[in-house]
């Protein structure tokens, strides 16, 4: 070991996320639910086909109005 090596920085951020899990160690297993419950779903190809027909083309130059 160096004797110049400092020891290991945990910085007050980290510090707090770490505590709060051990005081609430169901928090985590809720953050999963809560992030199935509205981001991990399964599409089918039909719906993304679907989804891509309707898509319309962005125009070369977004801001230009048809007046």
């Amino acid at each position: 070991m160096s004797i110049f090596r400092r020891p290991d920085y945990v910085s007050d951020t980290t510090q707090f996320i770490e505590q709060l899990k051990r005081e609430h160690p169901q928090l985590e297993a809720q953050q999963r639910q809560g992030r199935a419950l509205l981001w991990d779903k399964s599409i089918s190809r039909d719906d993304q086909q679907a989804f891509k027909d309707g898509r319309v083309a962005q125009k070369p130059y977004v801001y230009q109005t048809l007046a």
